[in-house]
């Protein structure tokens, strides 16, 4: 059995070097193609009909919030799998007038008539992933308007026009967004609504067949003549109160009515001269600090890129930090949050002491402290603003309950709550749940230097640490930081209240050697290979000297930097 693993395992390094980049006459081994460099303007997100229509914008004379906010319009309809309106949204504005970062969180809260008892009484041990239980007060609309009134420049219908106009006259669907339909229907198309919205000529649109959504289109138009109040407190919101009330779900019209968005400080570590931003919880930004925080205490770089030593050390500071994570983090307006531990240096240090080089840890406790599929996008214009926005459902598509009428389907990020009494992350009715969806924001010296973001669950702060670690230890650039071989460990305590078992999984992407895998082996990790679990990327980068942007993109997603 032994020799079968180590064979099958050769198998997989095989495939994982054949998948390397092609050689390109100029630039790293690890980039598929060269960073976009452009002067008055740049948009990077994962679908490149957004992209275009966020460039449209600028041109137009709008910033690059209006653009942020057009192009997550436009993903909502073009990359349904990962966004869209019934889904929450988080922001890190870089504010070129105040030379501030803001963060928003446009997260929703739990309904106010579901209590935790209501989970127990009828035998559920954890909350659902599907169907009307999951489903929290969507604020990715609030999120739009938030924006806008704080930044914005462009009239709101003329930003939010494009994404109507697209979804009255159809657009090509794209070669991954066929595929995660195709793969949600299989789970979904149960469900009232998902027919009629998705599956218009009674199949899944393949790939370039035009897919027109003319009820998202009318709901567009509504809530960009009527404003948030439309979606939120009109016939919009009784829309979706009814709907919920006759799917056997407790989301009300007074919830709706209720939601509110919150701008909060992001949050900062300095990591070897650069400050990294994230925003505070109930995301798991922090998480990422956390890691580079440990890890800053290795010479990293001389370790090297895909190196044993690396990846080891990398696996075993997600751990500590994930452990954290499952403790801690929370909606802070019902727990006090220690984000300054956690995130402190002198917290790093002495977990750091816990890690052993030669060996892999089967678990770690949290530690003991005193308690006082998502899409991203990123703009950035000609004024100096930027901004990193992430938005999305959660599993993909969400909880699979589509408002009669509306072309949208409801996140179900209320699964993240937990059951376990007493949890930080417990569910309460008015509750913010543990959120997965994370934007991250460098500067350097008081300086905007890199907005950036990786989609995918857990892997986001996991992504977040590494390309931070590809730019600054590593010296890669933009596009290759984002291209190279990625390291997701799976398997540590989650905030549903889960426990990591055995240590874990670690997944290893394509482009590291063979020697590597064995000598992890030999650690003590559990290795493994996937096939699309590492996230997509995007991110822009501003050189204030040459005053260009730099935009990057890559070959997981369907995605497209582009700028002007």
């Amino acid at each position: 059995m032994k020799n079968k693993s180590f064979f099958i395992l050769g198998l997989i390094s095989l495939i994982f070097m054949n998948n390397m980049a092609q050689d390109r006459i100029t630039g790293k081994s690890f980039a598929t193609r060269s960073e976009v460099i452009a002067q008055h303007g740049m948009a990077a997100t994962s679908q490149p009909l957004a992209t275009q229509v966020a460039l449209d914008i600028l041109k137009k004379g709008g910033n690059a919030i209006d653009a942020a906010i057009a192009a997550n319009a436009v993903l909502g309809l073009v990359e349904p799998t990962g966004s869209g309106i019934g889904g929450d949204l988080f922001a890190i504005v870089w504010d070129s007038k105040t030379r501030q970062l803001y963060g928003l969180n446009a997260s929703g809260r739990s309904p106010k008539s579901l209590s935790p008892e209501y989970f127990k009484e009828n035998g559920f041990e954890k909350i659902p992933a599907l169907g009307p239980l999951p489903v929290s007060v969507p604020g990715c609309v609030d999120g739009w308007f938030e924006l806008h009134k704080k930044f914005g420049k462009l009239p709101m219908k003329d930003i939010l026009q494009p994404a109507i106009n697209y979804a009255h006259e159809g657009f090509p669907v794209s070669e991954l967004i066929a595929y995660y339909l195709e793969r949600s229907a299989n789970i979904l198309a149960e469900y009232p609504g998902f027919k009629e919205t998705y599956m218009p000529n009674g199949k899944i649109p393949a790939k370039g067949e035009i897919f027109k959504n003319p009820n998202l289109a009318n709901t567009l138009e509504k809530i960009a003549g009527k404003g948030r109040d439309e979606f939120y407190k009109g016939e919009t919101a009784h829309i979706i109160a009814d709907y919920m009330k006759k799917m056997g779900g407790f989301l009300s019209y007074d919830d709706l009515a209720a939601h509110t968005s919150e701008w909060v400080k992001p949050v900062s570590t300095s990591y070897r001269g650069y400050d990294i931003w994230e925003l505070p919880p109930n995301g798991q930004g922090i998480a990422a600090l956390q890691i580079l925080n440990i890890l800053e205490g290795f010479d990293i770089a001389s370790m090297g890129f895909g190196s044993t030593e690396y990846i080891h050390h990398f696996i075993e500071a997600k751990k500590l930090a994930f452990e954290d994570r499952a403790k801690y983090y929370a909606d802070p307006d019902f727990v006090s949050v220690p984000v300054d531990q956690l995130i402190s240096k002198e917290y790093a240090a002495s977990r750091r002491k816990l890690i052993n080089p030669e060996r892999a840890a089967r678990s770690y406790d949290a530690g003991n402290l005193e308690i006082g599929n998502t899409i991203y996008l990123t703009t950035a214009d000609q004024w100096g603003n930027m901004v990193s926005l992430i938005q999305s459902n959660y599993r993909g598509m969400g909880s699979g309950m589509i408002p009669t009428g509306l072309g949208f389907m409801l996140q179900d990020r209320g699964e993240l709550f937990s059951l376990e009494k007493g949890h930080a992350n417990m569910y309460e009715p008015g509750k913010r749940p543990f959120h997965t969806i994370i934007p991250a924001f460098i500067t350097k010296d008081g300086n905007p230097y890199i907005s950036f973001g990786v989609m995918g669950g857990a892997m986001q702060p996991q992504g977040h640490a590494q390309i931070v670690i590809n730019l600054i230890d590593f010296g890669m650039n933009l596009q290759e930081a984002g291209d190279a071989p990625r390291i997701q460990h799976d398997g540590s305590s989650e905030p549903t209240g889960e426990k990591m078992k055995n240590g874990g999984t670690v997944y290893l992407e394509s482009g590291l050697t063979y020697e590597t895998i064995r000598e992890l082996l030999k650690k003590g990790h559990h290795i493994s290979f996937d096939l699309g679990g590492y996230g997509g990327y995007q991110a822009i980068m501003i050189d204030t000297k040459q005053k260009v942007y730099y935009g990057a993109s890559e070959s997981r997603k369907d995605g497209q930097a582009a700028g002007y």
